[in-house]
């Protein structure tokens, strides 16, 4: 198998390898320069490396290409264009020139732009991201690339993505040469954990609310959940694993790196997580893995369930962002084995901690979406409230320089696990919080509020640039300083004492906590529509316009789309849920009412002795509920209509919070109720046990 993983791995990828054996050296050597420093690439460049690029993916089998780019939406979009062009003889030629690599132009106005498109301007452009490698899938050449309006704004994730990494390499460029190293280049790194839940196709297919929505809108608690904590880790389902193995050889074969794959906590759910890459090749890899996913699923008889709360009362699935920045030969969030004594750490942690304090609420509009609002806070992802967990060693170093106080770092220990045979391992100087939104995790931040859903290309454009505005402001303020050390030290005090209070390693789900972070001035934004506020706000517009990353047109335009999409989703929510009700529910706890009405006429009819006690508590219960779902259907289609009537986006998308979900609400506990009670036979709906604890 190992030598089948070593042919297969990359096939599929006009990666470093192809390009350094296909391509002219000199042509390589320019390319390099473009992607490595950043250089122009020169037109005759491109259209070498295309004709190229053509001949391999056609051998690949690939009879198009397409400009793979991620708009608004958040997920991937494609249009494919045919190497083919008719020649005047009636033959054909397959064409593909380096114009067509490097630009293609989709239609800007059919996607979500927050007011930077009409319909009546509808040119965009796509372009070539070259430090993502091409790869075929479905036998078209994707070309990774950026995609910007005709007057050259974002409309898409990737831009600001891309922009923030170099902003951030530059000025921690700046700050490595403040301690004496020439370095050129840093990267930003990223290893997304990807959770999702499996559940049988045929159970899918009957629920309208799973297909239409991707979570299920209506379903009583099974008999049993995720109590009894067998699943984490446990023995993976035949079906499940063959799904898995084809999954990890498609990856690979696209050069994902898929190293990692386990059952989750919930029954049915899964994580796969891969080696981390450079960021928006990590980011390219992951919405490659989302789609993979689906689309294997299938072929089991699964379908793949990425919606961040798919089955209430059992844990929703998230995405943790695994977060560093590096040279080519240094981790620098690593703290060493002295991070008293490692001064250059000290500097960049501080800066980190400095940034996301100062745009905590920035991150938060990063994480919020209508499926991660019914995740986060609970009992299985972090709280809203956005803190860092340092672990007792760093703490420990922290006090220590907030107070000017000796620091007695914690000796390395050995565990005796109590079993001879056993090897003595080292105890880590630290323990894990899970409910921590962010963490360091020895060399790197978790960041774990991001829903499975979700594009993380927001969380570190927004990640990347509030951390080099610190880091720029540490090395404007220190590059003047006669004694730098000195000063790099008085700096690291001053901003750790003052922004110390975003540190917290205890349990934070606690209630005690949360009262703690609003005594401490955190901020706590529960909802999306209270979440996206925080783009419309000074601070951070300047924040993003002062490096280039987003004009404050672009901010609010995607304060637009974001307050739109939200409306959406609860529209069609509340819509479903109604359909459902009306044509589905409603009518089968009608039908088993007749059936049980006729079993309590028939058991009369044959005697007045028998008892019909039985028949008539359950049809009391039943009819109660039905009237309960016909009041909270007439409720819900009420406000929903007065909600989807309203012309003010903020207004609408909070309407949509404060009313029309506790409608949802009223609508979902009386049917949920009425399902405990139904007959199973009568119930058009798979229920949670059928679809969480399949057996195959």
């Amino acid at each position: 198998m190992a030598a089948t993983v070593m042919e297969i791995y990359g096939s599929k990828v006009f990666n470093e390898h192809e390009m350094r054996e296909r391509l002219p050296s000199s042509t390589y050597k320019s390319l390099k320069a473009t992607i490595e420093q950043g250089q122009p690439l020169d037109r005759e460049v491109a259209n070498v490396v295309a004709s190229v690029m053509k001949r391999w993916a056609i051998e690949k089998g690939a009879t198009h290409y397409t400009h793979w780019f991620q708009p608004l939406t958040g997920i991937t979009s494609e249009k494919h264009d045919g190497f083919v062009s008719p020649q005047p003889d009636g033959t054909a030629i397959m064409e593909f020139s380096g114009k067509e690599l490097i630009k293609g132009e989709p239609d800007a106005s059919s996607f979500p732009s927050g007011g930077l498109r009409a319909t009546c301007e509808a040119r965009g452009y796509t372009a070539w991201d070259p430090t993502s490698y091409a790869f075929v899938k479905d036998d078209v050449l994707c070309i990774p690339t950026a995609f910007c309006s005709y007057t050259g704004e974002a409309l898409d994730k990737k831009t600001p993505l891309l922009r923030s990494m170099k902003i951030l390499s530059d000025q921690t460029c700046r700050v490595l040469k403040l301690f004496g190293k020439d370095i050129n280049h840093v990267s930003t790194t990223v290893g997304p954990e990807q959770e999702y839940f499996l559940v049988r196709k045929e159970d899918y297919d009957k629920r309208l609310d799973l297909v239409l929505t991707g979570r299920t809108l209506f379903g009583s608690a099974p008999s049993k959940g995720q109590e009894l904590e067998e699943h984490y880790f446990g023995v993976i389902r035949p079906v499940v694993s063959d799904f898995m193995k084809e999954l990890d050889e498609e990856l690979w074969k696209l050069g994902i790196p898929a190293k990692t794959k386990h059952n989750e906590v919930a029954p049915a759910q899964h994580e796969l997580a891969p080696i981390y890459d450079t960021t928006n090749v990590a980011i390219d890899h992951n919405l490659l893995t989302m789609e993979m996913m689906k689309k294997i699923a299938n072929r089991h008889g699964l379908v793949c369930l990425q919606h961040e709360k798919p089955f209430e009362g059992v844990n929703g699935s998230g995405k943790h962002n695994n977060w560093s920045f590096c040279t080519r030969d240094e981790n620098l969030l690593d703290p060493g084995d002295t991070p008293m004594e490692n001064l250059q750490f000290m500097v960049i942690l501080s800066a980190v901690i400095k940034a996301v304090d100062e745009y905590a609420d920035l991150l938060r509009t990063a994480v919020a979406t209508p499926g991660n609002d019914h995740r986060l806070g609970a009992n299985e992802a972090p709280p809203a409230i956005i803190s860092i967990f340092v672990g007792e060693e760093l703490e420990a170093v922290i006090d220590a320089i907030c107070s000017d106080s000796p620091y007695a770092g914690p000796v390395k220990m050995k565990m005796d696990l109590g079993v001879d045979v056993l090897p003595k391992i080292s105890k880590d100087t630290t323990d894990r919080n899970r409910t921590s939104p962010f963490a360091f995790t020895g060399n790197k931040f978790e960041f774990r509020m991001p829903g499975s859903a979700q594009n993380l290309s927001d969380t570190n454009f927004i990640l990347n640039t509030a951390v080099a505005k610190e880091l720029k402001s540490f090395a404007d303020e220190i590059s003047q300083e006669a004694d730098f050390e000195c000063a790099a030290a008085a700096w690291v005090k001053k901003t750790l004492t003052e922004h110390r209070r975003v540190i917290f390693n205890g349990n934070g789900y606690s209630e005690a906590w949360e009262q703690e972070a609003a005594r401490r001035g955190l901020p706590n934004r529960k909802c999306t529509p209270d979440a996206m506020v925080a783009l419309k706000e000074d601070k951070n517009i300047a924040l993003m316009e002062q490096f280039g990353v987003l004009s404050k047109t672009e901010m609010l335009s995607r304060y637009e789309v974001e307050m739109e999409h939200y409306a959406k989703i609860l529209n069609i929510e509340a819509r479903t849920m109604l359909k459902i009700a009306h044509k589905q529910l409603i009518p089968a706890i009608t039908t088993y009412m007749g059936d049980v009405a006729n079993t309590a006429a028939a058991k009369a009819a044959v005697s007045e002795s028998l008892s019909t006690r039985a028949e008539e508590k359950l049809l009391a219960a039943l009819s109660g509920y039905a009237d309960e779902m016909s009041d909270a259907v007439d409720a819900l289609k009420a406000v929903a209509d007065k909600t989807d009537a309203m012309e003010d986006k903020t207004a609408k998308a909070h309407a949509y919070h404060d009313e029309v979900i506790p409608a949802m609400d009223a609508l979902r506990a009386a049917a949920d109720a009425a399902e405990e009670i139904c007959g199973e036979d009568y119930w058009p709906l798979p229920c949670y046990s059928r679809m969480l604890f399949y057996t195959e």
